[in-house]
């Protein structure tokens, strides 16, 4: 297909769209859909053509709006008016919605947008989800979609596009913060002998991160677009999306957009009429969190045991099937088409000196705003925990905030005013990770957290070395003995002596990382540990 056809089906989608006097969006994503959006979406559809609002009222699924924590959401959009946002919508509320479009809004089920929660963010990941239908690609092409792709394979080389992807500063966003353009740069100059590969890292597997399957659920054909990127840039004609089984929805709407663009023919052979070729498989992880490494991801894909192999040599040049291989993961491809279609230069003006653009977290815990944000690197923790999360779910004290999940740390709330970067965060003894963000209250026991983390990578180990397969398992023994107020001081030392030796000598990322949370709680609330030492002291005395 060339481009004009393309620019035809945008111009017919918005004047579609215009003909329109409502457009309803419903949340579809996965949480929403866990409490009837689906069945409410049908009885709005219902309703509307019954009420006299057929070919006057378009309602629509769309991927996440945000606030996780008042779903389902519903967003109306009426012409000459203001859109109103409702929230907690059952599907028994579709009457009154349907019935309010040409009158007031109903005020029991209004959310107001004028907070800190919306307007704070800064939305380039998430720009398209909760406005397009992500199961229709002309949705996506209307809102400038595969213009960066055509961009690239039109009028740059593939040179041209990796420098644009080092202008802008972009940084891995799986948790490492590995400069992109630097990774692109190797794989581009490796020898593949005729081959080479773009993998997509979707397996998503810290306890409360959700970062990931929304944006697949939400904005799909985004991330193919920034991998087919990547392809022309680094000389690759094939990608892989390892995706976890546990994603049905995000895995079912994945292979519906790879369809529709092999139809549209920007997947596939001869790409917008040029020479580029690249197509898009999807193999789905049994949800070991252990795959998020890139030697056992690839070991998954090529049939084998997801287990990580010793490195170098490393996937750039020698990684699927022995050939190059660029591994990303969804939310650094996804940032690829804007900075496509704007410059590096708009992108590195965004964030700061040493950590560009936006980051999407996913924020959880006992705070009142749970939900998918995006915010400009460089805001800070207490910002992002009182403006925009709205404050501690309790109402008490937010005591620490857990970042990169089982790899992170808890940082204390006494460093909430430290700016959301990845050397920041790391110099208190955290990563920024993929984007998981836990706030917790007083009534946290930091000994259980720690205990809480140390089970679930005791759990996740694949059990090839033996300091993260042993280590783990004695780490979190000890843990639950502090914890039940049983040890000592020796047991204590042992602890840290295990942590240091594991990190230390262990085979991947998961081994090297786990000891972390143990660490920084120790670091930042070591009296809790030693109170339950202390009482264990009484007991025997």
């Amino acid at each position: 297909m060339v481009h004009e056809e393309f620019q035809q089906i945008a111009e017919k989608e918005q004047a579609n769209a215009a003909t329109f006097t409502h457009t309803v969006r419903v949340c579809t994503a996965a949480g929403c859909l866990s409490s009837q959006s689906d069945q409410l979406k049908k009885n709005l559809e219902t309703l509307a053509n019954e009420n006299g609002h057929k070919g006057h009222c378009k309602v629509k699924g769309v991927g996440c709006m945000g606030l996780c924590s008042a779903g389902p959401l519903v967003s109306v959009e009426t012409k000459d008016k203001e859109p109103v946002l409702y929230r907690d919508v059952k599907p028994e509320d579709a009457g009154d919605i349907i019935a309010s479009l040409d009158g007031a809004p109903v005020e029991r089920l209004h959310c107001p947008t004028n907070v800190p929660f919306f307007q704070r963010q800064y939305k380039i990941v998430l720009e398209n989800s909760g406005t397009i239908d992500p199961e229709r690609i002309e949705e996506y092409i209307a809102a400038d979609g595969y213009e960066g792709l055509y961009l690239a394979l039109t009028e740059m080389t593939p040179a041209d596009v990796i420098d644009e992807v080092v202008r802008s500063g972009l940084r891995g966003r799986g948790g490492g913060g590995y400069p992109t353009g630097l990774k692109w740069t190797t794989v581009a100059k490796a020898d593949g002998s005729g081959q080479k590969y773009v993998i997509c890292n979707a397996d998503e597997g810290d306890p409360g991160a959700f970062m990931d399957r929304s944006v697949l659920e939400g904005d799909p054909h985004r991330v193919l677009e920034g991998m087919a990127i990547a392809g022309y840039a680094v000389g690759a004609t094939e990608g892989y999306v390892y995706i976890r089984g546990e994603y049905p929805l995000a895995v079912e709407r994945l292979k519906i957009a790879i369809k529709q663009a092999q139809n549209k023919g920007v997947l596939g052979t001869n790409i917008f009429g040029t020479p580029f070729s690249f197509t898009i498989h999807v193999r789905l992880g049994a949800g070991a969190f252990v795959c998020g490494e890139e030697t056992a991801l690839i070991a998954s894909i090529e049939g084998k045991r997801g287990q990580p192999r010793p490195r170098p040599p490393y996937p750039a040049e020698y990684g699927l099937w022995g050939k190059p291989t660029l591994i990303n993961n969804v939310e650094t491809y996804a940032n690829v088409p804007a900075i496509l279609r704007n410059g590096g230069e708009w992108y590195a003006k965004i964030g700061t000196a040493k950590s560009k653009g936006t980051k999407v977290f996913a924020l959880a815990g006992s705070i009142v705003n749970t939900g998918l944000i995006e915010v400009p690197m460089g805001m800070s923790l207490r910002e992002i925990v009182y403006e925009i999360g709205g404050g501690v779910g309790s109402g008490g004290k937010c005591k620490a905030v857990q970042t990169g999940g089982p790899s992170g740390g808890c940082i204390p709330e006494a460093y909430l005013d430290t700016p959301v970067e990845y050397e920041s965060l790391k110099a208190l003894g955290s990563i920024m990770g993929s984007g998981g963000m836990i706030v917790m209250d007083e009534t946290s026991n930091m000994v259980d957290v720690a205990k809480y983390f140390m089970e679930f990578c005791m759990t996740e180990s694949c059990g090839k070395c033996i300091p993260c397969r042993v280590g783990t398992v004695h780490m979190h023994n000890l843990l639950d003995k502090i914890s039940k107020g049983q040890a000592s001081m020796d047991d204590l030392a042992m602890l840290e002596e295990l942590g240091d030796m594991i990190v230390n000598t262990s085979l991947c990322g998961l081994g090297q990382t786990a000891p972390n949370p143990v660490f920084s709680t120790l670091k930042y609330f070591r009296q809790e540990y030693l109170d339950l030492i202390q009482n264990n002291k009484e007991v025997m005395a």
